[in-house]
């Protein structure tokens, strides 16, 4: 697994150079997804978050204002309730499989994401659990395998289990089979580990071709899931121009440790990014709540 860590870190030059997000090597573009119309929640690998009563909300709301406080942070804002349809149509039945980068809303709210699995620090999972920030897991089993637990807590959160593949390669160096196998082993070993079969994929440094949409669409797959932002150590990198969020934005984070931060905990690194989402004014709602 060290081999596949120092090779992902090389071929994403990410903390060498600070010129490019984390493994953001180009995809060939966002793809058809289309305003869905109103649903029920789809099954997938999210534990749902216990809510309080409505006579403990108060309660609950200042539990969580004291937690940032002791992790050094301004509170976000609560996010807002779920919509009552999914605002993007997924794939169904033989349907294509949609590319998403962000989720179309007027909401200030944007979606954190954590990638592959490496780095297992017990303070993150504290500070989730008090910060009550959702988020959405994208796991490759080559990261993962040493500590499946160590993702189950975090699961038990309410946070979703989603696809990064077996052994993260470049998916679009693989052919259809290779990447079938990539995909399809992976769908098949975390719905044992974590009860449900994940029902988004994002490939490794964004890379993806039309054999990975046939491949994860065969898969059971509905989502192709990029990004639009992607955290650094203490910095964010963005696609977009401005150099701001927007509403909607799918942002990038990883599992990784001080060997690859230069230092830096993961707990440390997302105190960062919270503080950059509270200083421009947004709050972080569930992704699987909008897909």
């Amino acid at each position: 697994m060290r081999r596949w860590i120092r090779g992902a870190a090389l071929a994403c030059a990410l903390l060498a150079t600070g010129a490019t997000t984390g493994c953001t090597a180009g995809s060939t573009g966002d793809a058809d997804a289309r305003p869905a119309a109103p649903s029920s929640t789809a099954p997938g690998s999210r534990t749902p978050r216990s809510e309080p009563s409505r006579g403990g909300e108060g309660d609950a709301r200042a539990a969580v204002e004291a937690a940032y406080r002791k992790w050094g942070l301004q509170p976000l804002a609560a996010p807002p309730a779920p919509p009552a349809g999914k605002p993007l149509r997924l794939r169904t039945g033989a349907g294509t499989v949609p590319v998403i980068s962000e989720i179309p809303t007027e909401k200030k709210i944007v979606f954190l994401t954590f990638d592959d699995g490496a780095e297992k620090d017990p303070k993150f999972v504290t500070m989730m659990r008090e910060l009550r920030i959702p988020f959405t897991m994208f796991l490759t089993d080559a990261a993962i395998r040493s500590d499946y637990g160590y993702f189950k807590k975090l699961q038990a959160l309410g946070n979703g289990v989603q696809n990064h593949t077996l052994t993260h390669p470049d998916l679009r160096t693989l052919g259809a089979s290779a990447q079938k196998q990539e995909i399809c082993g992976q769908q098949s070993r975390l719905k044992d580990e974590y009860g449900t079969a994940p029902r988004l994929l994002r490939p490794p440094y964004g890379n993806w071709n039309e054999d990975t949409r046939a491949a994860a669409a065969s898969c059971g797959l509905q989502a192709i899931v990029l990004w639009r932002e992607s955290m650094q150590i203490k910095n964010m990198q963005y696609q977009s121009p401005t150099g701001k969020l927007k509403p909607g934005d799918i942002v990038l984070a990883h599992f990784r440790g001080p060997s690859e931060l230069k230092g830096t905990t993961i707990t440390e690194m997302t105190a960062n990014l919270l503080r950059h989402i509270h200083q421009q004014g947004f709050t972080v709602a569930a992704l699987e709540d909008y897909l």
